[in-house]
């Protein structure tokens, strides 16, 4: 079955803003977090760009397009459904997710908690969005 970009589209855009309202409310868990690596001089006290906010939220719906299009993409062969849509979401979510935010663990001197949230961010809004598209994008 082919993929019907204009469902990946539609489908994107209701991911999108699911996983922009979870990173917001991720934002408001870490914020005080925030402030503590940043007195203690482990994060800027200020993006280092203008218009990061925008910036982020921009690559989240970006993000959603990809996990929507592997969705349609996968769909024919593992079926159609929120099963489906949890592993993509799951295994999308892990591949932007964690790699980076481990080695932060690592290797940053930041609390370990700082990079836990990026990963609940990036992992629960991969697999939030996927959800979401999956149940936009239908026959």
């Amino acid at each position: 079955m082919a993929v019907n970009f204009r469902r990946v589209l539609i489908a994107a855009l209701g991911g999108g803003v699911v996983w922009m309202i979870w990173t917001l409310l991720n934002e408001m868990v870490a914020e005080k977090y925030y402030v503590v690596e940043q007195a203690a001089g482990h994060l800027l006290k200020g993006p280092r760009y203008p218009y990061f906010r925008r910036s982020w939220l921009t690559t989240m719906l970006l993000l959603a397009y990809v996990a929507s299009w592997f969705y349609a993409s996968v769909r024919a062969s593992l079926g159609p459904g929120l099963g489906t849509a949890l592993r993509v979401g799951v295994l999308l979510g892990f591949a932007i997710s964690f790699p980076l935010n481990l080695s932060l663990a690592f290797w940053s001197p930041m609390s370990r908690i700082v990079p836990l949230l990026w990963v609940v961010d990036l992992w629960g809004g991969a697999i939030l969005g996927t959800l979401v598209a999956s149940w936009i994008y239908r026959d």
